[in-house]
């Protein structure tokens, strides 16, 4: 019994250890992507302490039949892989508002929705204060006629930190 207890105390140490991680307070940057079209969101990301953090998009969407400006906001738990690898998980939401154009059934309109999301990437964090990262962000919108649907948005990011 006293085995057991060393080794799953040495075992949870290890587990803790790996978590923890350095990550700057501030990340500012650009964010590349979208589900279908081209996207680019301005991201701040705050970290709230060596484990947790939270990401602001602010973008710009142009599909085909759509321009749209995208407000997400995401909470994301950080874990160390190796050394300046990390990967992540969170869940988000945030509001979209979209102008259609007038060669759409919807005519010349415009919306606003939310949406629920969440978040899983991978990122490399450089001895130099930059920040690449690649993530998948599956979306569900509320509220809109024409996208109440599952959508995968795939990100590539690079930021600064500071």
């Amino acid at each position: 019994m006293k085995r057991i207890f060393i080794i799953t105390t040495f075992l949870l140490g290890a587990v803790s250890t790996i978590q923890s991680q350095e990550f700057s307070k501030h990340a500012l940057g650009l964010r590349l992507g979208d589900n279908d079209g081209f996207g680019i969101e301005v991201s701040y990301q705050l970290g709230l302490n060596s484990e947790n953090r939270l990401e602001f998009d602010l973008g710009w969407r142009d599909e085909r039949y759509f321009n749209a400006i995208k407000m997400a906001g995401i909470y994301q738990w950080v874990f160390n892989l190796d050394k300046g690898f990390n990967w992540y998980v969170g869940p988000g939401g945030g509001l979209i508002f979209v102008d259609y154009d007038n060669d759409t059934i919807k005519g010349d309109d415009s919306d606003a929705f939310v949406f629920i999301a969440g978040d899983i990437g991978i990122e490399y964090n450089f001895d130099i204060p930059l920040l690449i990262s690649l993530d998948l962000r599956p979306e569900i919108a509320f509220g809109d006629n024409h996208h109440d649907d599952l959508d995968f948005d795939i990100g590539i990011g690079i930021r600064y930190q500071f």
